[in-house]
């Protein structure tokens, strides 16, 4: 997947557009961003290209971003940032993307759409070559017209034929002085149309050739989906996907995103609370940071009873108790009733909001379960808010857990940005019901879809898999748990209410199952 040995050359990359075809995927983040196999797209696209290849990046929608995560995945790369005004509207379009690159371009050069991948070397830019590959249904792609290795025309939409073949928005320009004079020359025509607009005057010239690749489109959802299923890695993390979140895994190194400032910054600040039990920052930006990547199994595809029981001993540890005085008591205690009971009854509503649902009685699984507001007025609320303050992971689960057999040493990942707003702790229930809710459901069998979940007006019907070793981890949890002298029913409690939390922020209908097993579970322990 790299260029021939040619001398060092630049490649334009445009991601200045907004990605309506990807609807909410691009709500917080650049189309280029998207993930792909744990890498955001244009992570793949720019390891297409050697080492000394320079990039000239058209920066628009959420251009900020693109800049922050290609500063920490790829520093001794070398890129050329220009800004488009407008990104969007009137007068916007991809050739006025191309155009703002102009002044860096006086060369021969390669244009690559932010959503094309190919798995071919790409030729240098000896002479002009338009990219194609082959597609069933060719109506929503511009087509080439080709005639013995020469493009002939570019088609527009809709307006193939049988001899045409889908353009991949990938190209090779050596007549860059011609390039630009066309694009220039082309006024609206131009902006709106982009880089197929100058190219079409080469094929008109006789002086644009043709060659076919191995395309992956990540422009469209259904053409995404089959990109991400053919870069799917095996054994790669379970990671369920958030809107406003991503993990990436670039350059051995773990680039966490978030739309949240606030989030990234107190996740770097509270890395001095846990000091060697987390991996150590190495770069943060306002939307990211980074650490190096960790050497370990993560602990989800290694599980058995001795390595689950060595991390509980080793995790007592860590859960080291902190003394508070009266004032600082008290305040936790607040903190712990907003955490738990006003948080719960927002993201409640949240839910019911989201995916039109309301709070009624339902028979779940054959059990006529009440109202989940009258459940919860049934909850020892002052058992719950009187937390076990100490130093805590926040999303304690085998995801978040590696383990080096080497050293036989567990490294903590993802840890939640603050308690409440405390960064220095948190309550040790909550990573207590955190694990616990990892035992009952397993975010690799949730990733392969092996649930189902039906709700029909009262009647709600769920299943799920699991596997039979944290049925067992669970067993032998709960005995753990009973001999160190923690409160077993209140970790259940808590775990019903962390499912009851996190149902408004996950996909449907992964969403509804969340939810009902946290009704059902909470009803159970009450």
């Amino acid at each position: 997947m790299t260029i021939t040995d040619k001398p060092k050359y630049k490649v334009l990359i445009p991601t200045a557009g907004i990605g309506s075809r990807l609807n909410q995927l691009t709500k917080y983040i650049n189309k280029s961003l998207v993930n792909i196999g744990n890498k955001p797209v244009l992570s793949k696209i720019i390891e297409m290209f050697p080492d000394n290849t320079e990039f000239v990046i058209a920066l628009g929608y959420k251009g900020e971003l693109v800049k922050q995560f290609l500063s920490i995945a790829y520093p001794k790369r070398k890129f050329h940032f220009c800004t488009v005004n407008p990104y969007e509207g009137e007068n916007s379009g991809l050739g006025l993307s191309i155009l703002s690159c102009k002044e860096h371009l006086q060369e021969p050069f390669i244009f690559c759409s932010c959503d094309t991948i190919v798995t071919e070397k790409i030729p240098y830019p000896e002479k002009n070559i338009a990219g194609y590959s082959h597609r069933a249904d060719k109506n929503q792609y511009r087509t080439l017209k080709i005639d013995d290795n020469k493009v002939t025309a570019i088609l527009e939409k809709n307006k193939s034929d049988n001899l045409s073949e889908p353009y991949i928005g990938l190209a090779c320009i050596k007549d860059w002085e011609k390039f630009w004079q066309y694009m220039e020359q082309g006024g609206e025509q131009a902006i709106k149309i982009g880089e197929s607009f100058a190219l079409n005057k080469f094929a008109e010239e006789g002086i644009l050739y043709s060659k076919k690749y191995t395309w992956f489109d990540t422009g469209n959802e259904e053409e995404l989906e089959k990109t991400r299923l053919f870069f799917k890695e095996k054994d790669s993390p379970n990671i369920l996907p958030k809107p406003d979140e991503a993990i990436w895994f670039v350059n051995n190194k773990v680039i966490k995103y978030s739309d949240n400032t606030d989030f990234i910054k107190d996740r770097v600040t509270r890395v001095q609370f846990l000091k060697g039990f987390v991996p150590e920052i190495t770069q943060s930006t306002l939307n990211m940071y980074s650490y190096d990547l960790v050497e370990g199994k993560v602990l989800s595809k290694i599980q058995n009873i001795n390595i689950f029981e060595k991390l509980l001993n080793f995790s007592k540890d860590f859960w080291q108790i902190k003394n508070l005085s009266n004032i600082e008591k008290k305040n936790f205690k607040d903190i712990c009733e907003k955490f738990y009971y006003k948080k719960t009854l927002d993201r409640i509503e949240l839910y019911y909001k989201t995916f039109d649902m309301q709070d009624k009685e339902y028979k779940i699984n054959n059990n006529i379960i009440p109202t989940l507001s009258e459940i919860l007025q049934e909850v020892d609320w002052q058992n719950i808010f009187n937390g076990l303050p100490g130093r805590f992971h926040g999303d304690f689960h085998f995801e978040n857990i590696l383990y080096n057999e080497k050293s036989d040493k567990f490294i903590f990942l993802d840890w939640r940005q603050n308690f409440g707003g405390i960064l220095e702790y948190g309550d040790i229930y909550y990573d207590l019901a955190k694990l616990l809710h990892g035992l009952i459901i397993c975010h690799e069998l949730i990733s392969q879809n092996k649930y189902n979940i039906s709700v029909k007006d009262t009647v709600a019907e769920y299943e799920f898999e699991r596997k039979n070793i944290l049925v067992e981890c669970e067993n032998f949890y709960y005995k753990w748990l009973e001999k160190n002298n923690y409160d077993v029913k209140k970790v259940k409690v808590l775990t019903a209410l962390i499912y009851l939390n996190i149902a408004a922020l996950h996909h449907y209908p992964y969403c509804h199952l969340l939810y009902f097993i946290g009704k059902q579970m909470l009803y159970e322990n009450i």
